[in-house]
């Protein structure tokens, strides 16, 4: 189905390998020594933020147990590139599968999150025969980072909002040589991997995404459009409208800082990393399919390796830039899809998302050719629950496979 990867003669790849300095964990290690700590309410649970001892737990398990060393060393099992596309450097790690006909998938992370949300999925997806599946349902998989996050670095310019993220992904599969691909992802992954079946609609094959942004319930709905439903829509439309309503009252206000003043929140999560964790774990505990801690549903050292991801590279402030972008749209499209992508969208549910989607809400942007809803997982499927993502993708390829 495809041939094989060819370099853009203006903008070569050059192999990337993460090597992070001694004196880089050094300098970790001393600034956790030294933290100061605010008081805290202790019988309040998560309800004002991150709880003190939960905390300092976490903390003393990255200072003293944590392994970078060798999260760095699974992480250079993938074979990395830098390019630059657009004024700005891309990383991304290209696993090619062992089938030759297997179908390119480029999948993207979100914030918080990072190329980590995805070690898990990798392997099932490139090689399904070694992980008891199919060779037909094989992929040769792309896993960029977000310009602005992690080992992309920051943009030199401003500007970086989805549809300029998926025109830059456009250009990355057409540089490795893949002129016809699929996408995948979540959160920012999911706007972006709708955006590349209207930058390039010719060649996405289809687009599978775990989160729909803005098509949830919005407004209480009234007893007579509740009545004019379906009883088990009933229910999912009420339930849509409860957590869109709960989330708005307490859980966007990391949202707000974003979209409005990042270069501001960027001075203290970058000269702190327990100020760091605590930005990023709050929302891995209030967004997984978890009843008190991330841990239950995230392996704590996977958590701290995408928090060091950030860390390292110094990129809380330019990763927290995609809100603003998107939130001060300036580029060649809007900011929202005015007319539904033509792209095979398939959506996969996970019941502790932090938003639940209604399909009669998705069909006016999308092209919706599969809805599954699962009966658990959150808002880092990848992360929570590789195997059901994995068969999800798998299935819905697998659909436009026998459909053409």
């Amino acid at each position: 189905m495809t041939s094989a990867p060819t370099e853009s003669s203006a903008d070569p790849i050059r192999p990337y390998r993460i090597d992070i300095p001694q004196s880089d964990l050094d300098d970790l290690h001393a600034r956790l020594d030294r933290t100061r700590w605010p008081d805290d309410l202790s019988a309040t649970g998560w309800a004002y933020g991150v709880p003190a001892d939960y905390l300092r737990d976490l903390v003393h398990h990255w200072r003293h147990s944590y392994d970078w060393r060798a999260a760095e060393a699974e992480l250079n099992e993938w074979p990395q590139f830098t390019t630059v596309i657009d004024g700005t450097t891309v990383h991304f790690a290209h696993i090619r599968s062992p089938e030759p006909n297997a179908t390119p998938l480029i999948v993207t992370h979100g914030w918080p999150g990072s190329i980590v949300e995805f070690l898990d999925v990798v392997g099932p997806l490139t090689d399904p025969v070694a992980h008891g599946g199919d060779p037909a349902d094989a992929f040769h998989v792309v896993v960029p980072s977000i310009p602005g996050y992690g080992l992309s670095g920051p943009p030199p310019d401003t500007g970086w909002d989805v549809g300029r993220i998926a025109r830059a992904w456009a250009e990355l599969m057409r540089r490795l040589g893949y002129e016809r691909f699929g996408a995948q992802g979540g959160d920012w992954g999911s706007a972006i991997s709708r955006a590349l079946g209207r930058v390039c609609p010719e060649r996405v094959v289809g687009v599978h995404v775990n989160l729909v942004i803005g098509a949830q319930a919005t407004q209480e709905p009234t007893a007579d459009e509740l009545a004019a439903l379906p009883p088990d829509e009933r229910e999912y439309t009420l339930k849509s409208w409860r957590r869109w309503s709960a989330r708005s009252r307490e859980g966007t206000g990391y949202m707000a800082q974003q979209s409005t003043r990042p270069q501001t929140l960027a001075y203290g999560l970058t000269d702190s990393p327990v100020g760091q964790l605590a930005w990023i774990v709050e929302k891995f505990q209030e967004w997984t399919d978890s009843e008190r801690y991330p841990e239950e549903a995230v392996d704590r050292d996977r958590l701290l390796t995408n928090v060091m991801l950030y860390w390292l590279t110094g990129t809380a402030g330019s990763a927290a830039r995609l809100y603003y972008e998107q939130a001060h749209p300036r580029g060649e499209q809007p900011t929202r899809p005015t007319e539904p992508s033509t792209a095979p969208t398939a959506v996969a549910i996970f019941p502790a998302e932090i938003s639940l989607p209604l399909r009669r809400n998705a069909e006016r942007t999308d092209t919706i050719v599969r809805w599954t809803e699962l009966d658990r997982g959150g808002h880092f499927a990848a992360m929570e629950e590789p195997d059901l993502l994995v068969e999800d993708v798998r299935a819905f390829f697998r659909q436009l496979r026998e459909k053409a």
